[in-house]
């Protein structure tokens, strides 16, 4: 039987939430009948690149996606010209369709577009964004969403199906004498109230607004800490406005890192104030290793799959915000693994949905 090699279509592969829900699939798909290839819009390396290489999948480059570029269009014809699929999966959001529209030029009968947010940076790409989502349906063969509010905002009322932003749950079990480790290695006393948080330094994980809570949690207990798992275009200046508060010694900026799962164990308590996410798997990973949560009104309830995570208004004063934080001191970790896959959200269960989906599609 051929390995059927399915495209997916990304901006790159770097540590982000919708970059690691696809590794999370890759690795546990049957790869003896299905195969993982990456189309990315970068042309330098990223983080799960020698992975993927590692798993038998090529990653095949392109320009920065420009709609109005014809030199990006003659990039796409040339690619599918020469590279011939029957699945090509989209993960490019609102802008998923215009390689999607090449694909269908080119005879590739299944092309799924896939939701992965609820709203996009209000920046001078916002207009376009907009305008380009309502082509998708025009182009895609079947959409896919993280979530219902994701789909329902992506694909305007057109039928979608939901994929959940599945884990690995079993990684992410807690462990004492992992949390001991890490804080070791991080020179972190035992004692100290760690609070965490997970993801990319970009407006939409509302950083300014976590350290300003955590100033107020320094404040009133001088031992706490904060981890800050991730990189990005704003890290800077959320560097700067640590030092400013005078921080410095109780931030910690760990970068992008293999071992979240890890790190996680370290925490005390995870802090998730996002102004908008399709699902938010950084939240799921926290609650699978037994963490409480705090997390925005904006991040859809979807992803509050256990008794440990709870929402609060961002238009709460933020001190309101920082004293739910302080009362997770002394919280008991326990095991939720159960919990997250009876929710639905364990990968081994879902990865079987995917299969059956993409060889089903083709033989349709």
């Amino acid at each position: 039987m051929n390995v059927l090699r399915i495209l997916h279509i990304v901006t790159y592969m770097g540590r982000g939430g919708l970059e690691t829900m696809i590794m999370n699939y890759y690795r546990n798909i049957d790869r003896t009948k299905i195969q993982f290839d990456f189309l990315v819009h970068r042309q330098e390396k990223a983080d799960y690149d020698d992975e993927i290489l590692s798993l038998g999948g090529h990653i095949y480059h392109m320009p920065m996606l420009n709609p109005f570029s014809k030199a990006y269009f003659n990039a796409l014809d040339d690619f599918f010209d020469n590279h011939k699929y029957d699945i090509v999966h989209s993960h490019l959001d609102c802008m998923s369709a215009y390689p999607l529209k090449i694909a269908q030029k080119h005879g590739v009968k299944v092309r799924i577009a896939h939701s992965h947010n609820k709203s996009q940076d209000k920046n001078l790409k916002y207009p376009i964004k907009l305008l380009s989502k309502h082509l998708i349906p025009k182009y895609a063969t079947h959409l896919f969403s993280c979530g219902k509010e994701a789909g329902d905002w992506m694909f305007g009322g057109n039928a979608y199906t939901v994929l959940n932003n599945a884990i690995d749950a079993e990684k992410y079990r807690y462990d004492c004498q992992i949390r001991n480790q890490v804080r070791d290695e991080l020179k972190i006393s035992k004692s100290d109230f760690v609070i965490g948080h997970v993801g990319r330094f970009n407006p939409q994980k509302n950083h300014p607004f976590l350290i300003d809570v955590f100033k107020i949690v320094h404040d009133k207990n001088r031992n706490s800490k904060l981890l800050l798992v991730g990189t990005g275009n704003g890290q800077s200046n959320i560097r700067e406005k640590v030092d400013d508060l005078g921080l410095s010694d109780s931030v910690f900026f760990l970068g992008n890192r293999g071992d979240v799962n890890r790190i996680l164990q370290a925490m005390d308590a995870f802090l998730f104030p996002s102004l908008y996410e399709g699902l938010g798997i950084a939240a799921l990973e926290a609650q699978a290793s037994g963490l409480p949560c705090i997390i925005s009104d904006s991040v859809p309830s979807e992803c509050r799959v256990t008794d440990l995570a709870e929402s609060l208004d961002l238009n709460l004063p933020i001190d309101e915000w920082a004293d739910v934080v302080l009362e997770k001191q002394g919280t008991i970790r326990k095991n939720t693994i159960d919990d997250i896959k009876k929710s639905g959200f364990d990968v081994k269960q879902n990865v079987v949905k995917l299969e059956e989906f993409y060889l089903n599609s083709v033989e349709e």
